[in-house]
């Protein structure tokens, strides 16, 4: 999928130009007065009662805008539109997926799926939907005030959230004004499911789950649903699907970004570390070890015997690493650092066997054999430039990658070469 100028990066890129032109005005005798066009978030103030009495629509296919994340259950792809809802395709074939409807669910980031029940997030709600019938989707429930960091004053009903807004200003240094935060779309941390792993696809209790990408801050293990938010780890009893019940919140410190799970445990990513939870008793995951390492963000993916983290830079994290590091998780009460590999600028990554697939931002696809972990960068085999990406999921039919550009599908039957299957692009950049 071949783009030109690439949407999350477009901030980074009016703010140098900008800076050039400033440069050069500056060297005028007869200087000119500037403007500067920042795309920033505007906070926006809510009341809660104004999305709980609106009905949710289910909507006919539309097409991507903003594509955020992606999730599998059957032959179904879910392609989530952050802060607007969920596109439903039929994948029964991926070299031509097929637009079924769109849940249009206001201030929605992430979704998992357990027994044909959907669940997402409605700002600080989270909701239920049957998708038993993809063509005749309906909410079954909503589980009120769970996700309470959005709230401004709960007193008062307010919460608030932000909207992409382009603003021209004559200065320079408004796009880091109090009232506004820029907006790096590429790190997909204003509204942020896991990859392909021995837990995706079945509970322990037999349940039917789906399978996402690494950027999860949605994931179901044991019957339970687990949620991430930037300091929290919130806890769900789903035992029986139509009724979620919320059960707990643990305080996991803050920058707290994805949830990956392995074989009853939890493999948490934050912007200083990995932390591990042991989820045997799924109602109380208890922390087993948290691998610290400098301010970055940071996805992770394990095997038996390795976590594979990315770690990499951006204003939203704090200009860190990029870099890919390998930790030996044998003894999960001490991971330890085997080695890092620089990279671009890392984002999502999955792991397929002895076969990892990352996901580089503008710098577009890799994939290495990682059979033996101590040679990473003398085992790349692939480097696909020209696919801008974000997450990845090695699915059963297909390798699913999203980018800001779109979601296109591979045959990586031949993990030695890809195929490309289909692209799906965004309606208007």
């Amino acid at each position: 999928m071949k783009t030109s100028i690439q949407k999350p990066f477009q901030w980074t890129m009016q703010l140098v130009l900008s800076l050039m032109l400033l440069l050069v005005v500056s060297s005028c005798e007869d200087q000119m007065e500037t403007t500067y066009t920042y795309q920033t978030q505007v906070p926006v103030f809510l009341q809660v009662n104004t999305f709980r009495e609106a009905d949710i629509i289910i909507e006919p296919g539309k097409p991507l805008d903003d594509p955020g994340k992606i999730y599998i259950y059957g032959d179904y792809l879910f392609i989530s539109e952050p802060g607007k809802g969920i596109h439903i395709l039929d994948n029964t074939d991926p070299s031509s997926p097929r637009n079924l409807n769109f849940i249009n669910i206001p201030g929605t980031g992430d979704l998992a799926i357990n027994e044909s029940i959907l669940y997402a997030d409605n700002y600080v709600d989270l909701l239920a939907f049957d998708i038993s019938d993809p063509q005749n989707i309906e909410m079954v429930n909503r589980e009120e005030d769970v996700f309470p960091n959005l709230y401004s004053n709960e007193e008062t009903g307010t919460i608030v959230t932000y909207k992409d807004t382009l603003i021209t200003s004559t200065d320079p240094n408004m796009a880091w004004s109090s009232w506004g935060r820029p907006a790096f779309r590429s790190d997909f941390m204003a509204m942020e499911s896991a990859a392909f792993s021995s837990d995706a696809g079945k509970g322990s209790g037999g349940q039917s789950y789906g399978q996402g990408g690494s950027m999860a801050r949605f994931t179901l293990l044991g019957g339970h649903l687990y949620t991430v938010d930037d300091y929290d780890l919130r806890v769900f009893n789903v035992e029986e699907p139509t009724d979620p019940q919320y059960l707990k919140n643990i305080n996991l410190g803050w920058g707290i970004e994805t949830i990956f799970p392995f074989k009853g445990k939890l493999f948490i990513g934050s912007m200083t570390g990995m932390h591990i939870y042991d989820a045997s008793n799924p109602a109380e995951p208890q922390k087993m070890a948290v691998y610290e390492h400098i301010t970055s963000c940071d996805p992770v993916v394990v095997n038996d015997d390795y976590a594979f983290v990315t770690l990499r830079s951006g204003a939203l994290c704090r200009l860190g690493a990029d870099e890919l590091h390998v930790l030996d998780i044998k003894d999960l009460y001490n991971p330890k650092l085997i080695k890092s590999y620089p990279m671009d600028n890392p984002h999502g990554l999955g792991l397929s066997g002895d076969y990892l697939y990352l996901a580089e931002g503008e710098h577009g696809l890799k994939s290495f054999n990682v059979a033996d972990v101590l040679e990473i960068s003398n085992n790349q085999i692939e480097h696909l430039k020209d696919y801008a990406s974000i997450d990845i999921i090695p699915g059963p039919k297909s390798l699913i990658v999203i980018g800001p550009e779109g979601v296109c599908q591979f045959d990586y039957s031949d993990p030695e070469k890809l195929k490309e299957l289909s692209c799906i692009s965004v309606s208007f950049r």
